[in-house]
């Protein structure tokens, strides 16, 4: 079968190839089921993980992809139930192929009114939306919450469940598109922020959702409130400056990890809570697709990921 395959780390992505000759998945056993992926979506960590840089390594050589969206074509004993239903996938890597077995209790229906493409770009961005307004952020309606990166995939999904909740919603993006993307995805208002030197025209923020960083770290926690809370989400501007402990201290700022894969994995019965959360409420956080390629273009797309070029979500056309 034709999958892409990363045979060794490197930073220019040069090892990832386009193989047709890929073994097939085994077939399903018992509580398995064997999937013809659709579609397949580009997420930070993806890119991350062909480097090396990621804290998840698969061993080599390994098919990327974390999330996608296929239809169940054989099943095994008690899976059956699943044959022949449009589904919702999710793994640590592997999805860009054009078939994969694995376990009947990963996958979800794909919830009414999304497309295969958007299925396959929904869950990262919403569960992690979900998880650091939500669950981590303690995100209540009429705060003010401020999102960076806003119109990229997961920065549009915080935005439209923080609207949804009924937050007031600061956005925060790289360019006059991505804005407009904020904006319709519910945003009150919308800045352009200079990435190398940030300056954020907003303050008595109570969240900060912020899978930006880099410079813009330090602006951030200046424009919150006292008592405000910094979600972390990424680095995809970089680490950033150093936080003073002062600052923190002096207006009783909280800073907040959020790795919404792992809460599910340490705790299964909250993780399967926050998968129900988010798919009912697909119908107001629909990922914006801004490019779709075929298989065959998968390095490019991976190159525009690294680039910056993406507005919104990327997925790889499989099948």
């Amino acid at each position: 079968m034709r999958a892409a395959v990363c045979s060794a780390l490197s930073p220019d992505l040069s090892v990832l190839a386009l193989l047709d000759d890929w073994p097939e998945p085994p077939a399903p056993g018992p509580g398995e089921v064997l999937v013809a992926v659709s579609h397949a979506s580009l997420n930070f960590p993806d890119f991350l993980m062909l480097q090396g840089g990621y804290q998840y390594k698969p061993d080599l050589p390994f098919i990327p992809g974390t999330e996608g969206s296929g239809t169940v074509i054989a099943a095994g004993a008690g899976a059956e139930q699943w044959l022949g239903k449009a589904v919702m996938l999710g793994d640590r890597s592997g999805l860009m192929a054009e078939r994969i077995s694995l376990p009947a209790r990963g996958l979800r229906p794909v919830p009414a009114g999304l497309t295969m493409a958007e299925a396959a770009a929904f869950t990262v961005g919403a569960l992690t939306a979900w998880v650091g307004l939500v669950e981590r952020g303690r995100l209540k309606a009429g705060e003010r919450v401020l999102v960076t990166g806003a119109g990229g995939g997961m920065g549009r999904a915080a935005v439209q469940l923080a609207a949804h909740l009924g937050a007031h919603v600061v956005a925060l993006a790289s360019t006059e598109a991505r804005l407009q993307l904020a904006r319709e995805a519910g945003a009150h208002e919308a800045y352009l922020v200079d990435r190398e030197q940030p300056e954020i025209p907003v303050k008595d923020i109570d969240l900060v959702f912020d899978p930006v960083a880099g410079p813009l770290v330090m602006p951030l926690v200046k424009c919150l409130r006292r008592g405000g809370r910094y979600a972390i989400i990424g680095f995809v501007g970089g680490r950033g400056a150093s936080v003073p402990l002062n600052r923190l201290l002096l207006k009783e700022i909280e800073l907040v990890g959020v790795r919404a894969g792992e809460q599910g994995r340490q705790d299964p019965a909250a993780g399967a809570r926050h998968i129900q959360e988010i798919d009912a409420r697909a119908a107001h956080m629909r990922p914006h697709i801004g490019l779709e390629v075929p298989l065959s273009d998968v390095k490019a797309a991976f190159a525009a990921m690294g680039d910056g070029r993406i507005d919104g979500k990327c997925v790889i056309r499989i099948s």
